[in-house]
This record gives C-alpha cells, structure tokens and sequence, in this order.
C-alpha cells in the first residue's frame, strides 16, 4: 500500500514537472515571439519615420523652388498645399506679389535693362508695334499694359503683356546673343547680316564643322564658322567692326589678311561663336530601406 502511495506521488510529481518544463517552454515561445514582433514593429516605424522625413524634405524643397522662381504667390504655410497649386497660373500673376522672385526680376530688371533694349528691334513681328504710334513698343508702355491688366483682373490681357514683355522687350536679345541650342542656320543668317550692314554682300558662308565643349564653362558650347571678305579696305574694316560690336559673340581664333591690289584687301578667318545647353533642373532620387547597412 505504503508503495503504491509512493508511486503515485512520484507521478503526480513527474506530472507537474512536464507541466512546469511546458508552461516555461510555451512562455519563452511566446517572449520569443513578442520580442520579433516588436523588433519588427520598431523596424516598420524606423522606416515609416525615415519615409515620411524624406516626403516632407522633398515637399519643402519643391515648395522652396516654385516660390523662388516665382511660379507661384508665397503660399500661406510653410508648404504650397494642393489647393494653391490647382489655383497657380504663373503667367496670371501680379509682380507685385512676387518680388524678390527670380522670374520677377527677369520681367523687371532685365527686361528693362537699357543696355539690352538699345539693340535695335526688328520690325517683321507684328505683334511689338504699338498700334497707338505704330513703333516698337518700349518697356515703359509694356509695363504699363501689365499693371493696367493685373488692376483690371483680366487674366487673358494679363498672359498676353506678360508675353509681350517675354518677345519684344529686352528680354528677346538674350536668345539672340547666347542661343540655348545649336543652330548653324540662325548663326550664318547673323553674320550674313552683319556683312549686309557693313555694306558688304558675302559670295557664300559655311560653318567650319568643328563643333567642341568651351573651357569657359561646363554648358558653353562653340560653333565654329569660316568667312572670307574680298573688298576695299574701307569695307574690310566696317566688316570686322560690326563683327566686334555685335550682340553675339564672335571669337576670330585665326586670320589672314592679303593685299589684293586697287585698295582690296582679302581677308580669311575662322571665328568661334557660342551657344549654351538649356538649364534643367535636376531631380534627384533617393533610396529609403528598412536595412540601415
């Protein structure tokens, strides 16, 4: 009896030590699974925090370019919100509500720079004839079109003065003196010009066919271009004059100059003209991971 009492104790003891050995492995089971799932989760908000951070500087950095360019009124937070930017219309806004801005100053200082407006306008574009004097439009009367639009709220009267600034202020020599693409044509029919106000009609012109990268700078380009001028000496040098006192540059990288007789001179060169690669703005993309190695 004594044993069997014995035995019985001695399982109820075994017993209790499985359900010990098993409450303990099923409690370190479940540690081991808490502590994974909250690694896990602190992973997943890291990476969640470092997303929504790269979103909001990007956000910001956008919001910092549209406002400095002047694409758009100041916004009334720190950031553009959706809702300003559906109701932006860049060429329907007032200058006076975007001073200090890059596209501003473009449409105020430079299109307004004496020195720039004093090269002659052209008459074929229609368009720049104030039809009150039926001559060019000055800055002074543009600008007026503008501010009377913008007073008025017209937006349509407002995109066309702040396109007429664009094309017949001084703001039309900039492509002319530095084009933002290379165009041989356009480059040969300037020089031609040149020769015709020199009193001068050219034979013929051709490009050089050497095209290479300037030193000057990392977008500057040169086109190069041969001209011959055989003609008096007086129109040689009315030649080289309207050359050096044009708005487009034009680098004579050699020359020769012959006697040709009866007060001819006969002059060759090769000359270097310049044009720039369009300015981008550059996006960049950057890589979020959850792994921080």
């Amino acid at each position: 009896m004594a044993k069997e009492v014995a035995i019985g104790k001695r399982l109820k003891i075994s017993e209790a030590q499985q359900y010990i050995i098993l409450s303990v492995l099923g409690a370190s089971i479940f540690l081991g699974v808490a502590i994974a799932l909250v690694m896990h989760f602190i992973k997943q908000i890291s990476f969640n925090t470092d997303v929504i951070i790269a979103q909001d500087q990007s956000i910001a950095s956008y919001s910092d370019l549209i406002e400095t360019i002047g694409i758009c009124e100041k916004p009334k937070g720190d950031v553009y919100t959706n809702e300003e930017l559906n109701r932006c219309s860049p060429d329907s806004i007032e200058l006076s509500k975007i001073s200090g801005t890059l596209r501003a100053n473009i449409l105020t200082r430079l299109a307004a720079n004496e020195a720039l407006n004093s090269v002659p306008k052209g008459t074929a574009d229609a368009d720049c004839l104030n039809p009150s004097t039926n001559k060019n439009y000055t800055y002074a009367e543009l600008n007026e079109l503008y501010n009377q639009a913008a007073t008025d709220g017209n937006n349509e009267e407002l995109k066309s003065a702040s396109q007429l600034i664009k094309s017949c202020s001084a703001l039309r020599v900039i492509p002319d003196a530095l084009p933002a693409y290379k165009n041989e044509e356009a480059l040969l029919a300037s020089l031609n010009q040149l020769f015709l106000v020199s009193g001068w009609e050219p034979e013929s012109l051709s490009p050089s066919g050497t095209t290479s990268v300037s030193t000057l700078g990392t977008n500057l380009n040169n086109i190069s271009v041969n001209l011959s001028v055989e003609a008096s000496s007086a129109t040689t040098m009315k030649v080289l004059d309207s050359i050096e006192h044009s708005i487009r540059e034009f680098d004579i990288e050699r020359a020769t100059i012959e006697w040709g007789g009866n007060d001819n001179l006969v002059l060759r060169a090769q000359a270097t003209a310049y044009y720039m690669d369009p300015s981008t703005i550059t996006e960049t993309v950057k890589t979020i991971t959850g792994d921080k190695k």
